[in-house]
């Protein structure tokens, strides 16, 4: 007599997305706490004997560093993300951003283990980026070809709410501590708690992402045999032109992404005080309107198509960081709220919400997991990454003036209003 073991259950799309958002909440969650540790904590804490300009370059040159391993990440990823399937790589990076964020939480600073501190930190990080760079591919796809045709735009979104969920997470938990513990406290020791979070959650996540199955399409490919023996290669020579397209998709989509949410925590500084909490307030009520307004953009991209939102996005970036730097100037919080909240859910959304689907879209099932993320990881770098940095160092050249860090983004939005005219309209066709 022999004893049947029952297949694991399918896994539905409605499943399928809400396991990918969560754990891509629980990654970012983890990228943000870094991001708002830079603007309000690691200068004083790693950087203290130098300037204050030099240290806020030092930070956000760290912070850059997550960026820039990104592409490695993506390239890893996804070489085994076509060849060994989704999910496999999914666990391995969450795990790997939960043992780095956590070990950022139990550093020494500089004045108890002097440059090793920084160092330490900047390794970290690196860790961070080569796991971001992996887990968004694989949760796009998770996403995107679990769904049911017409509503990729919609069940991709939800990969892209881990981004919101992450930075209210982040901001919120961040924001909490430092009211609680004061000032004094949270530069002290109090800084340290977010970080350390980050293992309960990781715990949470690899429940819910064991759970998951890679897609039929994904596992018919396989069990064919048909899988790239060297994907990167393959998709590098064989779709080269939707490797740019995607890259150039990401410029002003990221960029205005990072400036809003992350830039903008230092330049209130310079109107609002050190001790304000108007930019975390801002930025947490961005991060909880994307709730809504991404999923809503994936489901227009559904109906009208992916390219619509996505020019209308990157045109209007320009707008929203110039209204931002007035009602910042303004001095304003309720103007400030406004413009964030504007050039978040408005405008970068627009972007976002269709990205997943229409990434995922533009590329073979061969190499889909590859294409998808080398286009969003390198585009990451290419304008993410060191738009903090260079917009300390436009603003410094500008006599703190910030509009030449608006002509600087004017130039990313042209690039990607030029990059979406051209890609491929995706949204009615099938995966192939």
């Amino acid at each position: 007599m022999t004893t049947t073991v029952p297949a694991a259950p399918r896994t539905t799309p409605r499943s399928a997305a809400v396991g990918s958002m969560i754990g891509t909440t629980i990654e970012w969650y983890d990228f943000y706490l870094y991001a708002t540790a830079t603007a309000l904590v690691f200068k004083p804490l790693f950087f203290p004997n130098v300037s204050s300009t030099a240290g806020t370059l030092a930070a956000f040159g760290t912070y850059a560093v997550g960026f820039g391993a990104r592409p490695l990440g993506a390239v890893i990823s996804g070489h085994l993300g076509d060849r060994v399937g989704r999910k496999a790589v999914l666990v391995g990076a969450l795990l790997l951003m939960g043992i780095a964020t956590t070990a950022i939480g139990v550093l020494p600073t500089y004045a108890q283990a002097g440059i090793l501190a920084p160092a330490l930190l900047v390794v970290l990080r690196l860790l961070q980026g080569l796991a971001v760079g992996a887990e968004w591919g694989g949760a796009a796809l998770l996403s995107v070809e679990h769904a049911t045709p017409g509503r990729r735009g919609l069940f991709g979104s939800f990969t892209q709410l881990g981004s919101s969920a992450g930075m209210l997470l982040a901001t919120g938990v961040f924001y909490l501590v430092r009211t609680i513990s004061g000032d004094a406290a949270f530069l002290s020791w109090a800084w340290r708690v977010p970080f350390l979070l980050s293992f309960v959650l990781v715990v949470v996540g690899l429940v819910i992402r064991l759970r998951l199955t890679d897609a039929p399409v994904f596992e018919r490919l396989k069990a064919s045999g048909e899988t790239a023996r060297l994907p990167v290669v393959e998709v590098l020579r064989t779709q080269p032109r939707n490797v740019v397209l995607t890259t150039g998709l990401r410029l002003s989509q990221i960029a205005l992404f990072v400036l809003l949410t992350t830039y903008s925590l230092t330049y209130l500084q310079n109107t609002f005080g050190k001790d304000s909490s108007v930019g975390l307030v801002a930025v947490m009520v961005a991060s909880a309107i994307g709730l809504v307004s991404t999923p809503l953009w994936g489901h227009l991209s559904d109906r009208f198509g992916r390219r619509p939102p996505y020019l209308f996005g990157s045109l209007a970036g320009i707008v929203a960081l110039v209204l931002f730097f007035l009602a910042a100037d303004s001095g304003s919080a309720v103007a400030v709220v406004l413009a964030i909240v504007f050039g978040v859910n408005v405008v970068h959304d627009a972007m976002y919400g269709p990205q997943a689907a229409w990434f995922g879209e533009l590329f073979d099932t061969r190499v889909r997991y590859s294409g998808a993320s080398l286009g969003y990881q390198i585009g990451a770098v290419l304008s993410g990454g060191f738009a903090p940095l260079i917009a300390a160092a436009l603003l410094v050249a500008g006599d703190g003036r910030p509009w030449l860090i608006v002509a600087y983004f004017a130039g990313l939005a042209v690039l990607t209003f030029v990059s979406a005219w051209f890609a491929r309209e995706t949204n009615s066709e099938g995966l192939a």
